[in-house]
């Protein structure tokens, strides 16, 4: 068992929990996170799946921002124009929005764990090109103290199955959050920045996994990139040749 993965994972109770939620669904059969008619799948009715802005190209290169137009293979926004980040990719499946978010933030706060294979779906198709470059995946890491009020993490509950259907590497560990940095709701970009800063690190008796390897680093939102930037800062530092990141869903327009 990982410490990502949150004391739940890897023993008896996700089993338990599965097989309980199997058996309440034929008796009481699941309602839509919208509260509209029964779900397709994963909680989602098919007035709800309409309204999910999936992403598609043309999309930033660099941040995976949307773009109206086409302009071209390697196109990047001027945010990413203005200068380079750590990462060198970032791809979501879909836009952080009213239809969108419900969904994520019953996977985050509401132990609604099987949404996270439909969401490591959702991920595999956006993220394509950038899995398969991956050598390995890692998960963007919670503080040892907030895991274990929340019990999971909810980027790694995505990680996990998006591995098994990538068949790449399942690096749980790569990554430590240090300490436990106060939430980035409500921050601006450059107060994001700042309330990471040098709080993530490769362990040293693991950076021989991440060393010469290319990463796929997995969130559940993108909002500015100062997780996913502080996280790719530490996997650089050990020695990883490269960083990527793909989200379940990203903001459309990044503070700054």
């Amino acid at each position: 068992m990982s410490l990502q993965d949150g004391p739940s994972a890897g023993g008896w109770k996700p089993a338990v929990s599965a097989a309980l939620r199997g058996a309440l669904d034929l008796v009481f059969p699941p309602r839509a996170l919208d509260d509209g008619p029964a779900p397709l799948s994963g909680g989602y009715s098919a007035d709800a799946w309409s309204r999910i802005s999936f992403l598609d190209d043309p999309v930033c290169d660099g941040c995976g921002t949307p773009f109206e137009f086409d302009l071209g293979p390697g196109s990047v926004c001027p945010a990413c124009a203005a200068g380079p980040r750590a990462f060198s990719r970032a791809r979501a499946a879909c836009l952080y929005d009213e239809a969108s978010s419900p969904g994520i933030l019953q996977l985050k706060h509401a132990d609604r764990l099987d949404l996270a294979p439909l969401f490591a779906r959702w991920i595999s198709r956006a993220a394509r090109e950038l899995i398969a470059e991956a050598d390995a995946i890692v998960p963007v890491p919670m503080h040892r103290w907030r895991l274990m009020a929340r019990r999971y993490n909810q980027a790694a509950e995505i990680a996990r199955p998006l591995a098994r259907l990538s068949g790449k590497p399942y690096l749980a560990d790569a990554l430590r959050r240090t300490r436990a940095t106060p939430s980035q709701a409500g921050k601006s970009g450059s107060g994001r920045r700042r309330n990471v800063a040098g709080a993530f690190v490769v362990p040293d008796r693991l950076a021989g996994q991440v060393a010469g390897r290319s990463i796929l680093l997995i969130d559940d939102v993108l909002t500015t990139g100062a997780t996913a930037e502080g996280c790719a800062r530490a996997l650089l530092a050990a020695g990883a040749t490269r960083v990527d990141v793909a989200v379940v869903a990203r903001v459309k327009e990044a503070a700054n």
